[in-house]
């Protein structure tokens, strides 16, 4: 018996590592989809890139309306004055960029219809215009940074390609995210806008920890 139950744990600790192992490399991979082309994110479900000011404002879930926004000199010189906060720091540019996007939803919101959007899982609202999902979220989001990455806003982060967690078989709900980069270094951080409801900032946090929530 005593020889039987030591078989038992020198087969487990194979099989755990063998899990941890796999959990790392799953993490790792998830990671790895914001070096991916944001091009790619856009044609992969139907949403239109930002060209100059303009943006395609995704809503009524899984981009299936697309209404153009301009940004006008206006907005780009509130935009500027915004992300001149963050300058010191890329701590500090991360606090204004969640600013700017919280300004940008409450900008955008009046004129596309989505500023009565509510944050988090709300699948009564699905196909509703002006209502937005996760993939409408984190596109939108990850347009906004792009114009103002181009404009030269952005000292210290730049914009990576959209990323998604979970598939039902791991016991997560899918959900996903728009992605920044320190210039510097390349830690990664999630700017996740869906959580709450128009105009409010989005979560900004490294993206390991966003994929490993389990909510």
């Amino acid at each position: 018996m005593i020889r039987d139950a030591d078989a038992k744990r020198r087969g487990m600790a194979p099989r755990g590592k063998v899990l941890l192992a796999l959990a790392g490399l799953l993490l790792a991979g998830c990671a790895g989809q914001a070096s991916g082309n944001i091009g790619g994110w856009y044609s992969a479900r139907g949403a239109v890139a930002p060209s100059g000011t303009r943006i395609y404002v995704c809503h009524a879930f899984g981009c299936a309306r697309k209404t153009p926004f301009d940004f006008s000199p206006a907005h780009m010189r509130r935009f500027k004055a915004i992300l001149a906060k963050g300058r010191k720091s890329p701590a500090a540019e991360r606090a204004a960029i969640a600013e700017a996007i919280a300004w940008s939803e409450r900008t955008i919101g009046p004129v596309v219809g989505s500023d009565k959007d509510v944050g988090g899982y709300d699948l009564h609202n699905a196909g509703v215009p002006g209502q937005m999902d996760c993939i409408d979220e984190a596109t939108n989001t990850t347009s906004v940074l792009s114009v103002l990455a181009r404009a030269g806003y952005l000292a210290h982060h730049q914009v990576a390609s959209p990323v998604a967690r979970g598939f039902f078989l791991d016991g997560r709900y899918p959900h996903a995210t728009a992605v920044v980069r320190e210039t510097k270094g390349g830690a990664a951080f999630a700017v996740d806008s869906w959580p709450e409801a128009n105009g409010i900032k989005p979560v900004i946090m490294p993206l390991d920890a966003w994929f490993a929530e389990r909510s």
